[in-house]
């Protein structure tokens, strides 16, 4: 299994123990690099008709965004809000994008049914996989593995040394007769995935065992998630993009990820139609879709910082 159980609710511990200790020992520091980051931008633009979709941060203060007009790869400076394309996409759309401690970027083809590797430094594209899947929306990397979502088909893809292998989802799982899966994540142990279900129940979230692709719905109390789309969980916290409503719904996971409760919404008329969430430091980056509008090669599109919860 590439989703090592033991070993990845391990490494989530120590790393959540050493950051409370660092916290604890460096406040100062942390207190400087939060008044830095005060002075970079809480907005800025991306190429005219770029159509963004996915974003990802890794370890350095850059955001990369993927295009679904051409698939290009648009990395920006989170300290400035310059940038520049990477990588280019062929024609074939990039939604959903992570990038691994490696630079290596896995990028969600969309339509085209494609999963592909980029090296985030050279721009190069290193391999192309083809799922035989209608919709490859988002992305989440696990030790060992990335995992992909299918909008259109009740399915997960698995990409694990050098091979994909489909995974049926089953259980509670309801594919709807439009747009079903959306975002994707870890839950908090790291044992399982978490994954929208825009269809069954009005919308919410689905906990799935990756060995076995089994879904069970996840408890969020009364909160629906209609128009979820991307999925971040920091900690125990869990933001999930609501794009049509403008909005990020945020929850408090339990361990397992079985329930969540419901513990605020960020909105800012700055969004418009936000799709994915990356975060670095005190802040929330996202791209702005502008679903609502046809797109051009004029059309202007940005991304905005929120502070999280």
């Amino acid at each position: 299994m590439a989703l090592a159980d033991r070993s990845f609710a391990r490494r989530t511990l120590l790393t959540t123990t050493a950051a409370l200790t660092g916290a604890a020992l460096l406040g100062g520091t942390a207190q400087a690099a939060e008044t830095r980051q005060a002075g970079w931008p809480a907005q800025f633009p991306l190429p005219d008709g770029f159509q963004p979709e996915g974003i990802t941060i890794g370890s350095r203060p850059y955001a990369y965004f993927g295009s679904l007009a051409n698939g290009d790869i648009y990395r920006a400076s989170l300290a400035t809000g310059r940038g520049k394309i990477v990588a280019k996409g062929a024609g074939r759309p990039t939604v959903g994008l992570k990038i691994d401690r490696h630079g290596r970027l896995f990028l969600a083809g969309g339509d085209s049914g494609e999963i592909r590797t980029v090296d985030a430094r050279s721009g190069e594209t290193e391999q192309v996989y083809a799922t035989g899947g209608t919709f490859v929306n988002d992305v989440i990397l696990t030790p060992g593995a990335a995992w992909f979502t299918d909008s259109f088909k009740p399915v997960l893809y698995q990409l694990a040394k050098g091979a994909v292998t489909t995974v049926p989802l089953t259980g509670d799982w309801q594919q709807g007769p439009d747009f079903t899966a959306n975002g994707i994540e870890r839950t908090p142990d790291g044992r399982a995935l978490l994954v929208v279900n825009a269809f069954a129940n009005g919308g919410g979230l689905m906990r799935v065992d990756p060995r076995t692709g089994a879904a069970r719905a996840v408890d969020l109390g009364t909160a629906k998630l209609p128009n979820g789309d991307g999925l971040l969980l920091l900690g125990r916290i869990l933001y999930a993009v609501q794009q049509q409503q403008n909005a990020i719904d945020v929850f408090r996971l339990n361990d397992a990820g079985t329930r969540g409760t419901a513990i605020t919404r960020i909105t800012d008329p700055r969004f418009r139609i936000p799709t994915t969430v990356a975060a670095w430091g005190s802040r929330l980056y996202l791209p702005n879709a502008r679903f609502d509008v046809e797109p051009t090669p004029t059309t202007e599109y940005d991304a905005v910082a929120v502070r999280q919860v």
